[in-house]
């Protein structure tokens, strides 16, 4: 079984943001721009195969909302998500893990 990943407005909007403070502290460091998108995009596409195998939210989401940590540098990004049904799963938003909470 395949799930397709789509991304919310907000969650598209998050990446964008995260690409953008890369340039925003060296705009010659569009590579380390580069190389986290594709860390992200590659740790999401997991998602397509086992989405059910990341954590559950700690805080009451409930067994559908979950939580990717994606490893990057000496920090990373958080994404969480939302199994759907048996078909989707919709990634809500992406954080660096030093930003504050999303929930």
């Amino acid at each position: 079984m395949t799930f397709r990943v789509r991304f919310t407005r907000e969650a598209g909007d998050d990446l964008v943001r995260l690409y953008e403070f890369i340039l925003d502290r060296d705009v010659t460091d569009w590579g380390l721009a580069e190389r986290a998108l594709e860390a992200i995009r590659h740790a999401i596409s997991g998602l397509e195969r086992s989405p059910f195998s990341y954590r559950k939210v700690s805080d009451g989401g409930g067994p559908f909302l979950r939580e990717l940590i994606i490893p990057f540098g000496s920090a990373g990004y958080v994404a969480l998500f939302e199994i759907e049904d048996s078909e989707v799963v919709t990634i809500l938003a992406v954080r660096h893990q030093r930003e504050d909470d999303y929930l």
